[in-house]
């Protein structure tokens, strides 16, 4: 007889979870990466700015400032919220410079206690919105001195919340971080996590630490994505802790159950802010109707003889100011941006509102809940708006760029259908009956169509 036939073996971890339990083991060599991903941060945040303008003809294969530009807001940014999308927080649990420099302050800092305020649910929404308004009063996409006033001043404030706060945690990254709200819905949608095994984690015998949780999770209780890391500290803690495949609708669908309750917070940052103003942001530049209004309001103030709105003598930092590259804005031009960034967030935003809020009350479900379904479609609109810089530097660079159009398209179809099937599964799982729940179905259309209509303008009509 055969008697290693009888031999037990014990089961293999999956190739995922395998993964997860590598990048606890090997905590040191992703802290490696995370301190050469600031070196290279710091590098193309500062030395743009001591070089001079980028001379006509420079490329950006031979001039750092527009190399800087492009890995900036034509590579980083953009493909940073894809891999959100598909696979959750990696990006700030084991690549984010601004959070490993966060955490090394507040692990060497003064450890106090957080306060009250820090923890304000509604720092994500602000921090969102008015760092994305003073980015296109001050032209952060174009400029060194502009993208190293925010980015960098982030990351100061970063490091100083973090030495004031914490003992070893990310206070920052949790509470703060301006992109930190945006993550936690993206993330929702990813197809990978962290899951836990509540049976098993309870199970364990021994006695074990602590993880050592950077975003102060509590890890036995966390059903969501949203707030993860992904690092990987706590793979294989208790035998309960696992990087595992899931389906990404699996947390939409089950949303307001458990931690995967959207907070009204959460729902209204996905509505005015990535449905809202972000989108207002992406499109003035290319928007007849700015034009229009810039030029009604200029004739106006002539007519008038108001001439100070005209002048241009706002200093860089407080409007985009560069005489030598013949872009200045005038206080006029300050005060329209924000008026029609203003206005598209509060008209898209408010018909994405009004139509979620009709037909959650028809279906007599959680609007916030159903708000969710947007997260595939708000994720694709900031990939497609932060693509177009992109696509401004490849044009630039003389890249043919004819099958970008049809592509465009693509994402955009491909966001309005996974939203609107997510949403029609939320309405006939959750309504009192099938009736109430077609009844609705046109509330859920009008957000759809409305973003939907917003970047067929800017793509194929402007």
């Amino acid at each position: 007889m055969n008697t290693a036939a009888l031999v037990f073996h014990p089961r293999r971890k999956p190739r995922l979870a395998r993964l997860g339990d590598w990048m606890a083991a090997h905590r040191r060599l992703l802290l490696g990466v995370q301190w050469a991903i600031v070196v290279v941060y710091a590098a193309l945040l500062v030395l743009p700015v001591i070089l001079p303008v980028p001379p006509l003809g420079a490329t950006v294969l031979d001039n750092l400032t527009l190399f800087a530009q492009f890995a900036f807001w034509g590579i980083w940014w953009p493909f940073v919220i894809l891999s959100i999308m598909l696979m959750g927080r990696v990006w700030c649990g084991v690549l984010c410079p601004e959070g490993a420099l966060a955490e090394f302050a507040s692990r060497h800092g003064r450890g106090l206690a957080i306060p009250k305020w820090l923890r304000w649910g509604g720092w994500p929404f602000l921090a969102f919105v008015l760092t994305t308004l003073y980015g296109q009063l001050v032209s952060v996409y174009e400029y060194p001195q502009a993208a190293l006033l925010i980015l960098g001043g982030s990351t100061v404030a970063a490091v100083a919340v973090g030495w004031l706060y914490g003992r070893g945690k990310r206070v920052w990254c949790r509470y703060l971080c301006p992109v930190s709200g945006v993550f936690a819905l993206l993330a929702r949608i990813a197809p990978v996590h962290f899951r836990i095994d509540r049976k098993q984690w309870d199970s364990h015998a021994a006695r074990t630490a602590a993880v050592d949780c950077a975003p102060l999770l509590d890890v036995k209780h966390m059903t969501s994505a949203a707030q993860c890391h992904a690092c990987g500290r706590c793979s294989g803690h208790r035998g309960a802790v696992e990087l595992a495949a899931r389906s990404p609708n699996a947390e939409i669908l089950a949303a307001g159950l458990g931690d995967t309750a959207p907070k009204t917070s959460e729902a209204l940052l996905l509505v005015f802010g990535m449905l809202g103003v972000a989108i207002g942001a992406f499109q003035w530049t290319v928007s007849p109707w700015f034009v229009a209004m810039r030029q009604a309001a200029a004739e106006w103030l002539v007519e008038r003889e108001l001439f100070w709105p005209l002048e241009s003598g706002a200093p860089w930092w407080l409007l985009t100011h560069y005489p030598e590259a013949n872009d200045v804005f005038t206080w006029l031009d300050g005060a329209l941006i924000l008026a029609y960034i203003g206005a598209v967030a509060a008209v898209l935003g408010g018909a994405v509102l009004a139509g979620l809020t009709f037909a959650a009350r028809i279906a007599k479900i959680d609007w916030r809940a159903l708000a969710l379904s947007l997260i595939p479609l708000a994720g694709i609109s900031l990939f497609l708006g932060l693509s177009m810089m992109t696509a401004t530097h490849l044009r630039a660079e003389g890249v043919p760029l004819g099958w970008l159009p049809a592509v465009r398209g693509l994402l955009l179809a491909a966001g309005v259908m996974w939203s609107g099937w997510l949403g029609t599964r939320l309405l006939f799982g959750r309504a009192p009956n099938a009736r109430r729940a077609a009844l609705a179905l046109p509330g859920l259309a009008l957000p759809l169509a409305a973003v939907g209509t917003v970047w067929i303008l800017v793509f194929y009509v402007w």
